[in-house]
């Protein structure tokens, strides 16, 4: 019954998504589905539960603020000065402005915790001018959908802190094993434009004409609005003034009084960024609605439980064990968000990962890699889902986009297994 359902919602999912549905009301779809079909759970009571839980988190409120801060970026001349401030730097490295998006992602997931939060601020400011300054849209797309990933690694990291409660480690030590992969996946995502640049000269725009060390300097007064902008956020965060929440509200806040110095806040400009940034917030809340009521119906059907106990069933090595576990996480990461998978997963999980000597600090970084797979793999790769909603470009081109970098997510899981101490060095060295 349980393999039977696994295919049936796997095959209905995919035919809903092909012919075009919308994507949280395929994934309401799907749901209602299994539990009509494959469960005895009352479907109205399962359904207005699990949405209003997904809807009613004060977590969520980041979302729609750091969206907005992006939206007010976007429209003053803020987000074309970032660019002007590190042109200067970058314009002789293969790639340059690409790099932007990578490296932007890298310190906004810090900020935020939050992959689509990341995703859906970046892209509003970068894909515009990237486009209009002749780089790769496809490339452009790639990194976004990567690098917004980040969120989950980068502390503060709320799937790192619901796995620190669910097998009892230090959060502490989690966010700080989080660290060093994080820096690692930034150079690998960063080494990779490199080299794609270097082999496809056309598709990327001429160097820009040579500048002394002074002019650098004098160009990087462009970035003083943006630098102030994020230690602001960043700062009220770990001086302990202001949560992620309120964080998100202080970059509001300075947005608009940068906005207004800039002399590009008015009446239009305001009324404009607020509607953008609603229709862009609703877009996310509603995929995370249906997502939500996709995972509870899982749940009820007993499909993660049963195959993470057949799993356990096997007696594999470490290596073999961590492959199968590979596999099984990027399955149910195409229907669950990786809080989900972590819930769902850790209790049967954990005696098998102990019984096999794999350290818990290391094991939760590993997760939380292969989880950032799940959000740029199809079906349900949340951040693919974002950059559609924001750039109306078929769900399928963009998971192509994204295909190079998840093989280098990949990359990232081979390399913690082959050296553990990637993620465990740190801990380590800081907590002695």
């Amino acid at each position: 019954m349980i393999i039977t359902a696994a295919i049936v919602l796997t095959l209905l999912l995919f035919v809903l998504l092909a012919v075009g549905v919308w994507v949280p009301l395929a994934l309401i779809g799907t749901a209602t589905a299994g539990l009509l079909f494959f469960t005895d759970a009352p479907m109205g009571q399962v359904l207005a539960t699990s949405i209003w839980g997904a809807s009613a988190k004060w977590s969520l409120a980041a979302l729609p603020l750091f969206i907005w801060m992006g939206e007010i970026l976007l429209r003053s001349r803020i987000s074309s000065d970032l660019f002007t401030g590190i042109l200067p730097w970058v314009s002789r490295i293969p790639g340059r402005l690409i790099h932007i998006n990578i490296l932007g992602s890298g310190v906004f997931a810090a900020v935020s915790g939050s992959s689509a939060a990341t995703c859906a601020t970046i892209g509003k400011i970068s894909l515009p001018e990237l486009k209009a300054r002749g780089y790769s849209e496809s490339l452009a797309i790639g990194t976004l959908a990567a690098s917004g990933t980040l969120g989950l690694l980068l502390p503060p990291s709320v799937i790192l802190i619901v796995y620190g409660v669910a097998v009892e480690e230090s959060i502490t030590r989690l966010f700080i094993a989080g660290i060093l992969p994080g820096l690692m996946m930034i150079a690998i995502f960063m080494a990779y434009v490199a080299l794609w640049s270097l082999f496809n000269p056309k598709k990327t725009p001429p160097a820009e004409p040579k500048t002394s060390f002074t002019e650098k300097l004098s160009q990087t007064k462009y970035l003083i609005p943006v630098a102030f902008l994020m230690v602001a956020v960043i700062g009220s965060i770990y001086a302990g003034i202001a949560s992620p929440t309120d964080a998100a509200a202080v970059g509001v806040l300075f947005s608009l009084i940068l906005s207004w110095l800039y002399g590009s806040l008015n009446w239009r400009v305001f009324k404009e960024g607020i509607i953008s940034a609603t229709l862009t917030s609703c877009m996310i809340a509603f995929i995370l609605a249906g997502a939500a009521f996709l995972t509870t119906t899982m749940g009820f059907t007993g499909i993660p439980r049963a195959l993470a106990e057949w799993i356990g069933s096997l007696g594999l090595n470490v290596y073999m064990l961590l492959f199968a576990l590979t596999l099984f996480f990027m399955v149910l990461g195409c229907f669950l968000d990786g809080i989900s998978v972590v819930m769902l997963t850790t209790a049967v999980l954990l005696p098998i990962i102990e019984a096999a000597g794999i350290d818990l600090i290391w094991f939760g970084i590993y997760l939380v890699l292969v989880v950032e797979m799940s959000l740029i793999t199809p079906p349900v790769g949340f951040n693919l889902f974002v950059i559609q909603g924001m750039t109306g470009k078929n769900i399928f081109s963009i998971s192509a986009s994204a295909f190079p970098f998840f093989c280098l997510l990949m990359l990232g899981v081979v390399l913690l297994v082959l050296f553990p101490s990637i993620a465990t060095w740190l801990p380590i060295w800081m907590m002695n």
